[in-house]
């Protein structure tokens, strides 16, 4: 059964009351965090009035040092639970580990509820510490009902300990709640409740989250499908650093849910692809029992996978990188979807780009790729680049000629791609490889970033003249033939579309 407990956390009573009517259109259980608000004292009255909604609840009055959003010293937090009188059932009470202990064994100032209910907690928001299953086994020993062990994971790998923690606790009949923090602990989140977590958190919004890496309830319930997660679900994911900002998971699980499978698509955040691989995906050396099928690799891990797999598509070859792996047997197996991605939109507008004279701005993976593509289909190219060294290699491995972008004249051109990440959300958002007086003549201007839709480069196109091709066409395209690898099927394209324009 997968639980989605929504926290509620606000200043003032009636936001909170406002906010706990919210939480119940999508919660299993809310979470009143009463140390947010200004007059704990009102706690009682907020309680009465989120039981007026059917959902069970769980009273949480954090320390600072374990998160919390108050001052509170521990005195004060003593006394508070010890006369508070929570109803007696739907109504857990999450305590740390020394109040535990301490409302456990003292004579007076006792907790007056049942310890069934007590969910005892330990959160580091540092790392996922080495001695995890020590501290599990403290709390065990205590008569909470219900354990709680939230740490920050600072890479993929570092969920490991997590899901073998909930193993264990499955194994020994324990109620647990394991949570690996950040964005690259997103796969606990979601895969959490399959595994035996007690329950999972979601927040309101992105503007409410309570924890690093907290995904909202309806994320957990309409894109990750979350209640449909069970042993034998596909597992298939993006690897790279970062991927909060991917619109893979969007188009993925959409196309899975049109499609009708039981899988799901996960980012997977880090930085030692090398380790993630050996320890979390190759069938032969994996410390975790998943039906892992697929992995989308982007930046920066395309090419350091390459040496890592135990078979390569001569497509992938040529253009030096990675971006698509397939678990078949006990085997890793790596092809490239970005040419094909990038060459389609152009083969649905022309019908042909054999002669056609291209202009690539890039220097890295991605212009790499576009020159393949491109010669691959008869095209004449050229090279441009901000830094006309890092370019050699994609060039030199090519067979195109290039030049320094800032004297760049595409005069003659006929299509000119941006390859480069200038007009990214983000740093350099507004920024642009070349301007309309450049751009003078040119049939199109294709642009493969894809967020914003509307890119500065675009915009000067259409000024110079231009037709011009966005770049969700290629994420689309190359995202749909990673979907053919791993599944067989034909994806619903407009599906997958729609999922990425619903976040641009």
């Amino acid at each position: 059964m997968s639980r989605i407990c929504v926290p509620v956390c606000a200043r003032a009573i009636d936001e909170m009351r406002d906010a706990v009517e919210r939480a119940a259109e999508v919660a299993d259980i809310i979470e009143l965090r009463l140390d947010c608000l200004d007059d704990v004292d009102a706690a009682e009255r907020v309680m009465d009035h989120a039981r007026l909604f059917g959902r069970p609840l769980i009273l949480t009055l954090r320390s600072a040092e374990q998160g919390g959003h108050s001052s509170i010293d521990y005195k004060s937090r003593r006394q508070f639970w010890s006369s508070l009188r929570p109803p007696a059932t739907d109504c857990f009470v999450d305590l740390e580990y020394d109040l535990v202990q301490d409302l456990s064994s003292a004579v007076s100032m006792q907790l007056d509820a049942d310890w069934k209910q007590v969910i005892c907690s330990h959160h580091d928001f540092k790392v996922v510490p080495p001695e995890l299953d020590r501290i599990y086994e403290r709390m065990t020993a205590t008569p909470a009902g219900i354990i709680k062990i939230a740490a920050q994971a600072n890479d993929a790998i570092d969920c490991l300990p997590i899901l073998r923690l909930l193993e264990r606790a499955r194994k020994e009949n324990r109620e647990l709640i394991a949570i690996a923090m950040g964005p690259a602990g997103i796969m606990t989140r979601v895969l959490g409740p399959s595994r035996g977590s007690f329950l999972t958190y979601g927040s309101l919004d992105d503007e409410n989250a309570t924890a690093p890496g907290q995904l909202t309830a309806r994320e957990l319930r309409d894109v990750y499908r979350i209640e449909r997660i069970d042993s034998e679900t596909e597992v298939m994911g993006i690897v790279g650093n970062p991927v909060s900002q991917s619109l893979s998971p969007l188009m993925h699980n959409a196309a899975f849910a049109a499609a009708n499978l039981n899988a799901v698509y996960l980012p997977f955040q880090t930085q030692d692809v090398t380790e993630f691989l050996r320890r979390m995906v190759h069938p032969k050396t994996r410390e975790i029992a998943w039906n892992l099928r697929g992995l989308s690799v982007t930046i920066p891990h395309k090419s350091t996978v390459m040496p890592l797999l135990d078979w390569i598509d001569e497509t992938a070859k040529e253009i030096g990188a990675v971006n698509t792996i397939i678990v078949r047997d006990d085997q890793l197996h790596g092809y490239n979807t970005d040419g094909s991605g990038f060459i389609a939109p152009l083969l649905n507008r022309f019908g042909s780009v054999r002669y056609v004279r291209c202009a690539v701005i890039g220097a890295g993976g991605a212009a790499r790729a576009a020159c393949w593509a491109l010669i691959k289909e008869g095209a004449s190219v050229d090279l441009f680049a901000r830094n006309v060294d890092r370019a050699a290699t994609t060039a030199n491995d090519s067979g195109v000629p290039c030049r320094e972008l800032s004297e760049a004249d595409f005069t003659g051109f006929d299509i000119v791609i941006n390859a480069t990440p200038l007009g990214m959300s983000g740093a350099t958002r507004g920024m642009t490889p070349a301007t309309a007086a450049q751009l003078q003549g040119v049939r199109l201007a294709y642009d493969l970033v894809y967020n914003p839709i509307e890119t500065v480069f675009l915009r000067e196109a259409r000024a110079a003249g231009c037709d011009t091709l966005t770049g969700i066409e290629m994420l689309i395209a190359q995202a749909a033939e990673q979907f053919r690898l791993w599944t067989g099927k034909e994806p619903d394209l407009e599906v997958m579309r729609d999922a990425a324009l619903s976040l641009i």
